[in-house]
């Protein structure tokens, strides 16, 4: 592993310069059971010198506990970062381990006033409507967000789990900067629609869990092996007969891999990385990570450029994927295209 600097993308038409690999920054403190803050600050400094400069948050994460965690690296380095973070899912008074989906306009203004103070920061780079309520208009909450740009309170916007037609709809709007959706060798559903529109509209996208939360890089092969406060263990992929099919398709990974003297974790990576040339627009995945060795290898996922046999190879994979991302789709795109 070098320590050159990974390349750089313009995160869509309207967005700003940014590493070609962000870090997903939730199980810092937040979904993946316990962690280290030492390790997990280490990370975020390391991420930075290899030149990952989109970090992505929510106030969802821990209850707000993710963004207060980053607030001092961010004010460390403010003028070297770029800051996603999100709003949409409430925490219900009468019940703090419910989320609910909001995405009205006294919510929208309550959540980013809250991740400004969370964050300590004036301005959030990219903010992100992270679920979508479908009892709101889409343009009436785009129209609200385009309102925090014109406030000063937000600089880009993004969408999470939107379909096509809602992406349409949106940048009719205001422009979009970057749509976060899963994507990966297990989950290729927004290739359909999502993506076109996409690269149309000169949207990036920003895939989230590009290592199939972990699963592709066989760090665990069934939900057991998991530890308890680990939400990966309500997951269908990764439970039962579900995990043991699943298990098995990891094969051609491996087998791409030794041919590379890589890791599995660093070949499903790149076939990520490389669906900004196979669909021509800004790719940007946002893998999760709370070691330094693994930021590194991660990087080091940049500068592998898988071979058409190869890329053929992996292609069945996902077809052949037992069991859904979530245990209820209604909320992903897919659950409305």
């Amino acid at each position: 592993m070098t320590d050159s600097r990974i390349a750089t993308a313009r995160l869509g038409a309207t967005g700003p310069e940014v590493g070609v690999q962000g870090l997903g920054c939730m199980g810092m403190s937040f979904g993946y059971g316990p962690s280290d803050a030492d390790e997990s600050r280490a990370t975020l400094e390391r991420a930075l010198e290899l030149g990952v400069t989109l970090y992505d948050t929510a106030d969802a994460y821990g209850a707000g506990e993710n963004e207060r965690f980053l607030s001092p690296f961010f004010k460390a380095h403010r003028d070297e970062v770029v800051i996603a973070t999100k709003f949409a899912l409430a925490i219900p008074p009468d019940d703090p381990t419910r989320r609910i989906i909001r995405n009205d306009t006294p919510y929208i203004r309550q959540a980013v006033e809250a991740s400004l103070r969370r964050l300590d920061v004036d301005v959030i780079d990219l903010y992100y409507m992270h679920r979508r309520d479908v009892n709101v208009p889409i343009e009436e909450t785009v129209g609200t967000m385009a309102e925090l740009v014109r406030e000063g309170k937000v600089k880009h916007l993004g969408l999470s789990e939107i379909t096509g037609g809602e992406l349409r709809a949106a940048q009719a709007v205001h422009p979009i900067a970057a749509v976060q959706s899963e994507w990966s060798l297990f989950s290729r559903d927004i290739e359909a629609n999502v993506v076109p529109t996409a690269r149309e509209l000169g949207v990036a996208l920003v895939p989230y869990s590009p290592l199939g939360r972990g699963f592709l890089t066989g760090s665990f092969a069934k939900a057991e092996d998991l530890t308890a406060g680990d939400f990966r263990r309500q997951q269908p992929r990764y439970t039962g007969e579900n995990a043991t099919a699943n298990a098995a398709l990891l094969d051609p990974i491996r087998k791409v891999a030794e041919a590379y003297g890589a890791t599995p974790g660093q070949i499903a990576l790149a076939w990520v990385q490389q669906q900004a040339a196979v669909h021509d627009l800004p790719v940007i995945p946002i893998p999760g990570t709370r070691k330094p060795t693994r930021v590194e290898e991660n990087a080091g996922a940049t500068r592998i450029v898988l071979s058409g046999e190869e890329l053929a190879l992996l292609d069945p994979i996902a077809a052949q994927v037992a069991g859904d991302r979530y245990a209820d789709m209604r909320f992903a795109s897919a659950g409305r295209e």
